[in-house]
């Protein structure tokens, strides 16, 4: 046992996100997790639920939606008229808190906003800090940093704050897709997760409205040249050293791996992947060089793309809180690697405390 009592694990989930039913479904699994018989000796949890209006839950309220005592949805707004009470945490009790464990998918969470806020506390945080958060969460600045490193990625294309109204702006943003890209395009709001907002394009009459649909989230906009590949992602774990799971590829049987591939259907996952031992390697060699150059450490999960005609290796994007849901890579390329769910919470509360 560390420190000779038990470590209080703060558990944050829900919050002001279109990821926020995910983050419920992570934390559930989280929470028993470390409620398991082998965690039992060493942590308590407190969980902490932010609404989908972004208040503050109390820690009883939280735990019942965990246990599924009480539906999410019935937390509701909270109307506050007395313009005195601007603290949006009173009320909220996380002084006795050792180590935060942020679930947060998406905006106010994953971006890095939360990471901030935890610092305050002066509590360690399982996970990575504000920097390397908020490039993980913008695709944008992401890519643009790989693409300096000359880390190998698809053919993409940046429109940044551009007015759609506009006619002249409109064409523009057309012309410069048929002369740089090839059909089939995947048009991407720079900041959103679980393919929210990803439209995928294959004739010239549908990019307006998959640039609408991915501006209702983000006015930053990432276009990306779709290719025949194969889905392959890496979990990573640590601090001064980066370690690698087993490498992982999906197979999904819609036209492509979109949100309710990722979170309704029955996808066949193989872990490990059937690829070279070879690419193998190196996708775990640019895995751990991705998360270096983002200063992103904890735990994440790189994406890649594995070319079917080549077998060229693509970085695709890393997720700085991936998800824990039942039918999440992570956790499962993280069991392939030795560490059940159970082992992998308190591994990553141990790398947390630098243990």
């Amino acid at each position: 046992m560390i420190g000779g009592k038990k470590k209080c694990i703060g558990l944050i989930f829900g919050g002001y996100s279109n990821e926020h039913e995910v983050s419920i479904s992570s934390a559930k699994t989280v929470f028993q997790a470390f409620n398991a018989q082998i965690n039992k000796e060493r942590f308590i949890v407190k969980a902490f639920y932010i609404n989908k209006y972004g208040d503050w839950i109390d820690s009883d309220i939280s735990e019942k939606i965990l246990i599924g005592e009480i539906e999410n949805y019935k937390t509701k707004k909270q109307e506050t008229f007395n313009q005195e009470k601007i603290n949006f945490l009173e009320g909220i009790e996380f002084q006795n808190i050792d180590v935060w464990f942020p679930l947060l998918h998406g905006f106010n969470g994953e971006d890095g906003s939360i990471h901030g806020l935890l610092r305050f506390t002066k509590k360690p945080l399982v996970g990575c800090g504000i920097v390397g958060s908020a490039l993980g969460m913008d695709k944008i600045l992401m890519k643009t940093i790989f693409s300096n490193l000359k880390l190998p990625q698809v053919n993409y294309l940046v429109f940044q704050n551009e007015d759609l109204n506009d006619k002249g702006v409109k064409n523009k943003i057309i012309t410069k897709i048929l002369k740089n890209l090839n059909f089939p395009v995947f048009v991407k709001p720079s900041n959103s997760g679980s393919s929210l907002g990803i439209s995928k394009v294959n004739y010239e009459s549908e990019i307006l409205q998959a640039l609408e649909k991915a501006r209702e989230i983000d006015p930053r906009i990432l276009i990306e040249e779709g290719l025949e590949v194969r889905e392959i992602e890496c979990g990573i774990i640590g601090n001064s050293k980066l370690l690698t799971s087993e490498i992982g590829e999906i197979n999904y049987e819609s036209d492509w791996y979109d949100y309710d591939s990722k979170y309704h259907s029955n996808n066949k996952i193989i872990i490990p992947a059937e690829i070279d031992s070879k690419i193998s390697e190196e996708i775990k060699e640019i895995a751990i060089k991705s998360c270096r150059a983002l200063n992103i450490f904890g735990f994440a999960r790189v994406d890649f793309f594995l070319e079917k005609s080549s077998n060229k290796i693509l970085l695709n994007e890393i997720n700085t809180i991936p998800g824990f849901t039942k039918n999440s890579m992570f956790p499962m390329l993280w069991k392939a690697s030795g560490l059940n769910i159970e082992q992998l919470v308190a591994k990553l509360v141990d790398i947390s405390l630098d243990l």
